[in-house]
């Protein structure tokens, strides 16, 4: 990784987007952040400036059709060229697939998985271009299994693996000069369990109790994870793991694909 790199990042306002957008502005690389979350963006884009990188500041919704297709020629004339892609964005829905809404499931996907597939097809000509480029996708934990009430997101992380693995032998097979990361993060402590759409009908009592639950999970910094991240891709490692949970789940699916739950429910409850 060149400090002079461009790198975009997707999500970039807080979170895992902001962890990875510092650890590329501690390696000097050149940062076009982009997010709904103005202030949030602000703020992430005057952390990176202190520490003597530069940062551009992106107002992008990755749902947006339009604005996605738009967005390599904004880039490209801010900043000159693109040379990493780092597809962040992300939310969440809460609620079993019968109390999750088609709206929901459909805005989840739009913003999870859509998002990741139109911003790489807008970018990729200009990775190509870069010569010596690297495209990042983050999964999730939940890309790995699948827990009960969480079949919107897996389906859209799963989604997002799949894409990202069959990209990857894509690229490779045609010897572009382009590296393709998967990235799994396990409990990291952002906001997205709070921010998290709910059901309608959802009571006060089982909201706050679910947020809870999921929120206990939540603890690896996000600076941590960033920079976890990001020496992942400066090894140009195919896959990297965020935190000892998503490690261990990685593992004991693969030991036991088919009950792996029976093992991990009491840890996930």
């Amino acid at each position: 990784m060149r400090k002079d790199q461009v790198a975009v990042v997707t999500g970039a306002a807080g979170g895992i987007g902001r962890g990875i957008a510092l650890a590329l502005g501690r390696r000097q690389c050149r940062l076009a952040l982009a997010d709904v979350d103005e202030a949030g963006l602000e703020e992430t884009a005057g952390l990176v400036e202190a520490l003597g990188a530069s940062a551009g500041r992106h107002r992008l919704d990755v749902a947006d059709r339009a604005a996605v297709a738009a967005f390599p020629e904004t880039v490209l004339q801010a900043h000159g060229r693109a040379d990493i892609l780092i597809n962040n964005a992300g939310v969440a829905v809460g609620g079993t697939f019968e109390q999750v809404s088609e709206t929901d499931f459909e805005w989840l996907l739009e913003i999870n998985f859509w998002g990741v597939v139109r911003m790489t097809r807008a970018f990729l000509p200009l990775l190509r271009a870069s010569g010596d480029a690297h495209l990042v996708n983050l999964s999730s934990l939940f890309g790995l299994i699948a827990p009960p009430g969480q079949s919107a997101y897996c389906a859209s992380k799963f989604a997002v693996r799949g894409f990202t693995e069959s990209l990857r032998r894509e690229l490779e097979a045609e010897g572009a000069r382009i590296a393709v990361t998967l990235v799994h993060p396990g409990g990291v402590a952002t906001r997205i369990a709070d921010n998290a759409r709910a059901p309608a009908g959802t009571s006060e009592t089982e909201l706050a109790a679910n947020r809870e639950r999921y929120r206990r999970l939540l603890r690896l910094p996000p600076d941590k994870a960033g920079e976890i991240i990001v020496a992942g891709m400066e090894r140009r490692r195919p896959r990297v793991m965020v935190g000892s949970d998503a490690k261990a789940a990685a593992l004991i699916e693969r030991l036991a694909p088919v009950t792996y739950w029976n093992l991990l429910r009491r840890r996930m409850h």
